[in-house]
């Protein structure tokens, strides 16, 4: 593995996360427009509003490409708990531990601001994701068909109590 590096925005890393996001949901769950539209307008609508105070941004580069990516939207961490969004590897990385990194970052950083706890929202079937979840102590909560995704799925919601 090369070199990789951590960094917050960087210009180009909403199309970039989102062409992650579209590409890989596209290939292997069948996830079309609906979904890619939804990264980008979401991610940049969290990067407009982006604060410091509570939110985080994290992407990963390997010469100056983006490989990776993951957020934290802290707007309602009082009542709902820090948001834990926008998580990904490019396939080509997975398996180097750049995963485990980003969401070690995102942790401490949720650590660091003393937020009580910290979500996400995944679906049923992305079982490396959920080992790593659950290795860093996240706990499936919850489990219900929905669609947010675009398309049916059963969603999960999953929760680290810190």
């Amino acid at each position: 593995m090369r070199d990789v590096e951590l960094s917050g925005y960087i210009p180009g890393a909403i199309g970039r996360i989102a062409e992650l996001h579209g590409t890989y949901y596209y290939k292997h769950w069948g996830f079309d427009l609906f979904f890619e539209s939804k990264v980008a307008t979401e991610l940049s609508e969290f990067l407009r509003h982006f604060d410091e105070v509570r939110d985080g941004f994290w992407v990963v580069r390997v010469e100056e490409e983006i490989i990776g990516s993951i957020a934290i939207d802290g707007a309602n961490h009082n009542s709902k708990g820090a948001h834990l969004r926008w998580f990904i590897v490019a396939l080509e990385n997975q398996g180097h531990g750049i995963g485990k990194m980003l969401l070690k970052e995102a942790v401490e950083f949720c650590q660091k601001k003393k937020f009580a706890r910290v979500y996400l929202w995944t679906f049923s079937g992305l079982d490396p994701a959920r080992h790593l979840y659950e290795r860093f102590g996240f706990k499936l909560c919850e489990e219900r068909e929905g669609n947010q995704w675009g398309r049916t799925v059963t969603e999960q919601r999953f929760e680290l109590i810190l």
